[in-house]
């Protein structure tokens, strides 16, 4: 690659963004070319990629955990740029950033004018939906932010499994999932911009790998009691404790004391979610629950929230998690405590 020119990548980043997905990012595409080299040879290689942090203004500011951030350009400063990251900015699950990023906004439309690939972390994804260009197209972001999206942004077609999302890659945009899938969206750029020997040597020094499963696996019910309805918020309380009754919803709507049609509606409004899905969701996190903390048998967690047919517990859970029950209990087995460590390996007291 001609050392003359450098392929820039600026990340946009607010007081609302984490410093781990900022700085992680930073840290690993600054990386490329420079550390693999030092790490076999002693001697560090030549920078491949020109990374700038960039936000509203070039002016220092503190991001959560109050960690400073010190822009090397304010937005407006940067004409030109090969692609632009937009770190998770963090907004309530339940509202949108409309309104909240004007400059940021309607920079990203001029970048990408200007025929810059545009990409997303996290909650960034909200952001650049503010740009009206991920209208039409699949899109990544935190799981958390489902309903939101499909709310306030019904173009968007949003893929909750999804931890990369390549689907706009003509239209020269990528969104990312969860926090840390980040670190897939940068080995994409490395290797776009770099080459893909200089991603895999980066994924060798950083110890990154993929997220094999998608987000379904962490995904977890938003129950979203943030809303006005009396009748509805009464009928949550009462199925997250009457959930693995026989015939849930039919008992929740005769709990309610609504018509069947009109409870329905409410509920969809209010939750965003259909009653059936609502309660398949309680049901399938508290079988989580369970396979994750409890040495107990799939059938026993089967019958435990409502399902005496295993076999139609075994297919709904895999339907909502993507992984079978057995191999939940193991990816999640392997998270908490390493499978090559035995019961013993504690710290001392």
């Amino acid at each position: 690659m001609p050392s003359d020119h450098k392929p820039r990548i600026c990340i946009l980043a607010s007081a609302e963004s984490s410093p781990a997905v900022l700085y992680g990012m930073y840290d690993v595409l600054s990386s490329v070319g420079v550390t693999f080299p030092d790490m076999v040879t002693g001697v560090p290689g030549e920078e491949i990629l020109d990374v700038k942090i960039v936000a509203a203004s070039s002016e220092p500011f503190r991001c959560f955990g109050n960690v400073v951030v010190e822009p090397h350009a304010g937005i407006d400063d940067i004409t030109t740029t090969d692609a632009v990251i937009v770190c998770d900015m963090y907004t309530p699950i339940n509202t949108p950033p409309q309104g909240t990023y004007p400059q940021q906004v309607e920079w990203l439309r001029r970048m990408h004018d200007k025929q810059s690939i545009l990409t997303s972390v996290c909650s960034g994804s909200a952001v650049l939906a503010e740009t009206g260009l991920l209208d039409g197209l699949d899109v990544s972001g935190h799981w958390a932010y489902r309903h939101m999206f499909r709310k306030n942004y019904p173009k968007v077609n949003w893929c909750e499994d999804s931890v990369l999302g390549l689907s706009g890659l003509k239209d020269r945009i990528i969104t990312a999932g969860g926090v840390t899938a980040w670190q897939g969206l940068a080995l994409f750029l490395i290797e776009h911009f770099c080459g893909r020997q200089h991603a895999i040597n980066t994924a060798k020094v950083h110890l990154l790998a993929g997220h094999t499963n998608g987000q379904l696996p962490y995904s977890t019910m938003t129950k979203n009691e943030l809303h006005n309805d009396a009748i509805i918020k009464d009928c949550q309380a009462w199925i997250a404790l009457n959930f693995n009754l026989p015939h849930p919803v039919d008992k929740m709507i005769e709990h309610s004391g609504l018509q069947s049609r009109t409870f329905a509606r409410r509920f969809k409004a209010a939750t965003g979610y259909v009653p059936l899905d609502y309660v398949q969701e309680l049901r399938v996190d508290s079988a989580k629950t369970m396979l994750e903390s409890a040495v107990i048998g799939i059938d026993e967690i089967s019958s435990n929230v409502g399902y005496e047919d295993t076999a139609s517990f075994r297919r709904l859970f895999k339907r909502k998690t993507g992984l079978t029950p057995m191999g939940y209990r193991k990816k999640f087995a392997g998270i908490i405590g390493h499978p090559a460590h035995s019961a013993n390996d504690k710290l001392p007291q």
